[in-house]
């Protein structure tokens, strides 16, 4: 199964690649983040980041390890997570006419009705929280 979602923001790539896949900038934008755990990584291929998300009112430990990281054009990464099957993702940032076009694509093989439903559509309200987040803060900076 493969979710996409897309959206544009009024900053150049380069600006918006590096505030997206910039660690420190994590908490702002990414919903239920917890914390970074000590001694992750992430600027080149085979970095580990162990992160902690809150799901559902509990903290959820998630596993990231890069695989190809392009900048400022694309990054790439799989997930492990307790109870959700791996996932690979995608992130996408293209030049729309000197705007940033940023797409987040996150496939995985579901295991059942629960994965199928369920998963997806948390996946799905996740990826919306995360483009929204993003449009709020990139609109605190309108001159890109």
């Amino acid at each position: 199964m493969r979710l996409e979602a897309e959206r544009r923001f009024d900053v150049p790539v380069r600006k918006g690649f590096d505030y997206i896949t910039d660690q420190r900038n994590w908490p702002e934008y990414w919903p239920g983040f917890v914390r970074i755990e000590p001694g992750s990584r992430w600027s080149e291929p085979g970095d580990v980041t162990r992160i902690v998300v809150r799901l559902l009112g509990r903290a959820v430990p998630l596993e990231m390890t890069l695989r190809r990281f392009e900048p400022p054009h694309y990054v790439e990464y799989t997930t492990t997570q307790p109870g959700m099957p791996g996932a690979r993702h995608e992130r996408v940032f293209e030049d729309a006419g000197g705007r940033l076009r940023f797409r987040i694509a996150i496939e995985f093989a579901p295991r059942g009705f629960y994965d199928r439903f369920f998963a997806r559509r948390g996946i799905l309200r996740a990826m919306r929280r995360t483009l929204a987040n993003l449009d709020e803060t990139f609109s605190r900076y309108p001159d890109g």
